[in-house]
């Protein structure tokens, strides 16, 4: 009796501990998958160095697939021929990727290319963590931004928060848009 139920104990450990390991590969190639992806649809040439390649992967991933910073972040957001909601093939704007200028109303999105410094917008990566969490800008902490879904972006994960930064470090630096518009 002792004897079968250590090897039931055993066999059921050896189960979970299966069920387990398979359950981190799935999520391993979860994760490859979407860096995969990130890099692919990525419509800008990455400087990927001194950054953490899995991490910009991650975050081209979030920032062009489930994010779609390009729709307010770049003005205008598709290259002229380029628009899918004209039944054009798809072309980003990619002379002025994320460099801001759509106006909603008197508000502008701004850019979010690296500055001098190479941070995106010009946050650290802790002030860009606090702004997709609470919507609060820390240069007027008093101002809630109004137009960027920050109550969307503050459910994400601190991983595809940095991972978004990193991706956004790792993009061309452009000077602000010159030419904004709706």
């Amino acid at each position: 009796m002792r004897t079968s139920l250590f090897l039931a104990a055993a066999a059921f450990f050896a189960t979970a501990a299966s069920a387990d390991g398979s359950h981190r590969e799935r999520q391993h190639h979860r994760f490859d998958t979407r860096v995969a992806i990130g890099f692919r649809i990525s419509p800008v040439q990455l400087d990927l160095r001194g950054k953490n390649p899995a991490m910009v992967g991650l975050g081209s991933y979030v920032v062009n697939a489930a994010g779609a910073c390009n729709d307010c972040h770049t003005h205008p957001s598709y290259a002229p021929g380029g628009d899918p909601f004209q039944g054009q093939p798809e072309m980003i704007n990619t002379e002025q990727f994320l460099s801001g200028g759509r106006q909603f109303g008197p508000i502008v999105a701004p850019n979010i290319t690296p500055d001098e410094n190479g941070r995106p917008g010009g946050y650290t990566a802790d002030e860009f963590l606090a702004l997709m969490r609470t919507g609060h800008d820390p240069r007027s902490p008093e101002r809630i931004l109004q137009i960027m879904p920050w109550n969307v972006y503050g459910k994400m994960s601190r991983v595809d928060l940095l991972a978004m930064y990193e991706y956004l470090r790792a993009i061309p630096a452009l000077p602000d848009n010159p030419a904004p518009g709706p």
